[in-house]
């Protein structure tokens, strides 16, 4: 399914509003070793799995669509963990969430459903986890290769009449209320009131660092020039909604609790922009158009490098 949406990957899950269960007794089936990957093990416990979630979908496939659907994850999870571009663990919770939400279930009851019907909730998340974290990696490796000449840039302005496309410049603050790893559970709903509650008096980037030095272990990491096409998606609706000089929600991390400062907002038009405009352009048209072909040329280096073992 490549890098869709977790939302639209799974939209088949819902019939007339309701999530359709359909309980798989093959999951409960006794697990043995079917495959092996760079000496990742798949199992037939691993294999059941992913057929009930196939069924789930909707879809078509038995056993031999499962693995080889496994199999491309096991690679991709390597490569993600390889290049460290994963997504964090309450990225996923909070996808979790919000896919339970959008479906009118609490994350309880859509775990409900998912044990019910033979998937179990780890091995959704981990399909979400790796939903979200490959487009990382294949930007990682191909964004630069995607630049325009400057051939180009004239060629796609006169197109569009000679204009440069205009878009929205920021120039960005990161704000993190750190949140060691061994105390995540027990202080976050803390720290998460504190870094609200010092939104407010957030004195502008000039003088953020001696802001900080006011509360225990608050980092401020400057971000520099950020175009609105470059913005991370779990951040850009809130600095798109963000005034400028102001401050956006909070985002638990994998960092702890984060924030932006917006210390600049403006319009450009200049030649940099204008690339930027147009590469998010031709990304939204790989998107609408099926898979981006740089996905499944990457993959398929990995599975030509990787030493697969079939039992």
């Amino acid at each position: 399914m490549g890098g869709k949406s977790i939302l639209r990957a799974l939209s088949a899950l819902v019939l007339a509003g309701t999530l359709s269960v359909a309980v798989c007794a093959a999951a409960q089936a006794a697990s043995a070793v079917k495959v092996i990957v760079n000496n990742v093990v798949i199992t037939s416990g691993d294999i059941a799995k992913r057929v009930a979630f196939i069924r789930l979908q909707r879809q078509r496939g038995g056993a031999e669509e499962a693995k080889q659907q496994l199999i491309d994850e096991v690679l991709k999870r390597s490569e993600i963990a390889r290049v460290q571009q994963s997504v964090s663990t309450q990225d996923v919770d909070a996808a979790f969430a919000r896919f339970a939400s959008g479906n009118k279930l609490s994350p309880e009851q859509l775990g409900k459903i998912l044990d019910q019907s033979g998937v179990g909730v780890d091995h959704f998340k981990q399909y979400i986890a790796v939903q979200m974290s490959w487009p990382r990696v294949v930007n990682f490796r191909y964004g630069n290769a995607n630049r325009l000449s400057g051939g180009d840039l004239v060629k796609r302005m006169m197109e569009g009449g000679g204009n440069k496309p205009v878009t929205t410049e920021y120039f960005l603050q990161q704000v993190i209320f750190v949140i060691p790893e061994s105390k995540r559970g027990a202080i976050t709903a803390k720290r998460q009131a504190e870094a609200n509650a010092s939104r407010s008096q957030f004195p502008g980037c000039e003088t953020s660092k001696a802001f900080a030095a006011n509360y225990r272990d608050v980092s401020i990491r400057s971000l520099g020039r950020v175009l609105a096409q470059q913005l991370p998606e779990d951040w850009k609706p809130l600095v798109e909604k963000a005034g400028d000089g102001t401050t956006t929600g909070t985002r638990v991390t994998e960092k702890g609790v984060e924030y932006l400062a917006i210390c600049k907002k403006r319009q450009v038009n200049d030649d940099t922009a204008a690339e930027i405009v147009f590469r998010a352009e031709d990304l939204g048209k790989k998107k609408s158009s099926g898979e981006d072909p740089n996905s499944a040329k990457y993959l398929e280096e990995l599975r030509e490098k990787a030493r697969i073992i079939n039992k």
